[in-house]
Formats: structure tokens, C-alpha cells, sequence
């Protein structure tokens, strides 16, 4: 038990240590740009002529002390720490005065509703091929093998690209972009259901096709190293059933795969970028990109925390899981 307690104490004050770093990096990173946010604001409001400088210069002046930016940044941070306790971002720079928990709370349900199912499937369907080529073998594993390194070496915007180019533009069985048809009011009736689930398929295809070539190829590398392992050849020599020795296998060889699942749940806040830029679909990803383009600070501080505090919170509960499961950790606190 002293050896749990001194591992479990260890991950504690490392995810407490990360997690500050983490708040610190994203207040002043975004802050380093060189942009000036309120000035963007201005010449928008400016753009259509008729207005002095010295309205401009008032209003300019307005909008700093509104988002407190004429107060040192120390201050700021400290503002902004006290805030997100509160579970308040503050104002949007681009989107002024719609606040940022509103924009991130309409955008969070596409990017869960698109990743989570697209990470689940094409892990699912890429540990069970990689697992059959490394069982099966043959003709099998050798057709099957060279089309998941093509699919896995494929970039994901390449992926994205080709869906949209044969699926939409040639054939036109789906939507270009959008997460529904421009002009619909997002409701729970039939009609917009329906528009929804002819935008979703290729954001969610190029995203489940790129997450199974990966998945098979390490399942399938996995299965092979633990095949030929000794205790395999002991347990066959010894006249145990091969199925009872495959369980096994399988079982060994999916640790990885685990633990690549956990981090791909934590990181699809921001996973999905790529997809939802190509597919203009309304997810945290294109939310970030706004942001960072119109150096919004505070959607892109909240937005790269949800997705900082997910992959911490993802690798501490792994750490905790693995400590249980693994006796070696156990061990190596003694060392």
C-alpha cells in the first residue's frame, strides 16, 4: 500500500503543477499575438464611413476598458483565474457582447456528437481487422494490411478533401458544408433531424477512416509481438486450447490500444479541427480557428483549457488505472 500511496501522490502534484502551467500558458500565450483585437472591432464598425476620428478614438477607448484591457496584465490574469473558478470566460472580442461560455456551450454539442461516436467506431473496427491479419495472416493480412497503411498514411485534411471532392461535389450524395441546411432554425422536428444527419456523414467517415487505418496497423503489431512471446509457445507445448491462449493475446495487446483511445477522447475537443474547417461544420475546432484569426483572447483562453483539462484529467485517471492494473508500478516505488 506505501508504494500506491507514494505513486498516487506523485501523479497528484504533477496534474496540479501541469494544470497551473496550464492556466498560466493559456492567458499569455494568446496575448503574445501581435493583433489587436479592439482595433479589428473598430474598423468594423468604422467600415462603412461617416465617422471622425475622435468618435473612433472614444469608442476604441470604450471597448479597451470593457474588456479590461487598459488594467496590467497581472491584474488581468488574476481577473481572469477568479473568472473561470466561476465558470465565466468574459465577453468575446469578435463576437462582442455575446459571452464566450455561450459560444462554447452551442459549439461543444457538434464536436461531441461528431468525435466521440468517430473515435469509438473506427477504433472498434480497427483493433478487430488489425487483430484478424495478425491471427489470420495469408491472403487475408496481405490484402488487407497494404490498404490500411494507405488509409493511414492519408493526412486527415487529404481524407477530408477526397470525401468532399467524390461524395458531395461529383456524386452529390451529401452536403459541401454546414452542420444543416443555411436558412433552417436548429429544432427537434423531422425535417431538421434529417439535415443534420445528411451534413454528418463525411465530417464523420474522414475522421473514423483515418482513426481505423491507425488502429488496425498498432493492433495488428501488437498481436504479432504477443503471438510469438514464450508464453504463447509454453501454453501450446503445455496443451492449452487455442482459444483460451488467443484471450489472452488479445487481452495484452489492447493495453496500447487503451491507452490510445483515452487520449484521443481527451483531445477531440481540438481533434476535430481539421475536418470541421473543411467541412464548415459548427464545432469547438472552428470556434478555436475563429478565434485565434481574430485574436478573440478570451474564446481562445477557454477554448485551449477545455481542451488542456480533458487530456490532463484523461492522462491522470490512465495513470490511476494503470497503477492498479500493472504491478510493476507498484515495484518501481521501492526502487
Amino acid at each position: 500500500m506505501k508504494g500506491y500511496r507514494k505513486y498516487f501522490t506523485k501523479k497528484i502534484i504533477w496534474f496540479l503543477v501541469t494544470l497551473i502551467a496550464a492556466f498560466t500558458l493559456n492567458f499569455f500565450l494568446p496575448r503574445l499575438m501581435p493583433n489587436d483585437p479592439v482595433a479589428a472591432i473598430v474598423g468594423r464598425l468604422a467600415a462603412g464611413g461617416g465617422t471622425d476620428p475622435e468618435t473612433i478614438r472614444r469608442i476604441y477607448e470604450h471597448f479597451v476598458v470593457t474588456f479590461g484591457l487598459d488594467k496590467p496584465l497581472w491584474e488581468q490574469f488574476f481577473t481572469y483565474i477568479g473568472n473561470v473558478f466561476r465558470g465565466e470566460f468574459g465577453l468575446s472580442f469578435s463576437r462582442y457582447p455575446r459571452p464566450v461560455s455561450d459560444i462554447l456551450a452551442s459549439a461543444l454539442p457538434w464536436t461531441l456528437a461528431l468525435q466521440l461516436p468517430a473515435i469509438l467506431v473506427g477504433w472498434t473496427i480497427g483493433n478487430v481487422l488489425g487483430a484478424l491479419a495478425a491471427y489470420i495472416k495469408g491472403a487475408f493480412d496481405k490484402s488487407l494490411m497494404p490498404l490500411m497503411l494507405l488509409i493511414g498514411g492519408t493526412p486527415a485534411f487529404g481524407m477530408a478533401i477526397i470525401l468532399l471532392s467524390v461524395f458531395a461535389i461529383d456524386l452529390g450524395w451529401f452536403p459541401v458544408q454546414g452542420g444543416y441546411e443555411q436558412g433552417m432554425i436548429p429544432s427537434f422536428n423531422m425535417q431538421f433531424i434529417a439535415s443534420v444527419i445528411r451534413h454528418y456523414h463525411l465530417p464523420f467517415w474522414s475522421i473514423v477512416l483515418i482513426s481505423i487505418g491507425g488502429q488496425s496497423l498498432g493492433m495488428r503489431s501488437m498481436s504479432i509481438y504477443e503471438l510469438n512471446a514464450d508464453y504463447v509457445k509454453y501454453s501450446r507445448f503445455m496443451g492449452i486450447k487455442d482459444i483460451k491462449i488467443v484471450g489472452y493475446v488479445f487481452r495484452n495487446a489492447m493495453l496500447p490500444q487503451v491507452t490510445g483511445l483515452a487520449l484521443s477522447i481527451g483531445t477531440m475537443m481540438g481533434g476535430a479541427l481539421v475536418a470541421e474547417l473543411i467541412f464548415s461544420y459548427p464545432g469547438i475546432g472552428s470556434t478555436l480557428f475563429r478565434a485565434i484569426s481574430e485574436a478573440d483572447y478570451p474564446l481562445i483562453s477557454a477554448s485551449a483549457l477545455i481542451i488542456t483539462f480533458m487530456v490532463l484529467i484523461v492522462v491522470f485517471i490512465l495513470d490511476i488505472i494503470y497503477g492498479f492494473i500493472d504491478p510493476r508500478v507498484k515495484a518501481s516505488q521501492y526502487e
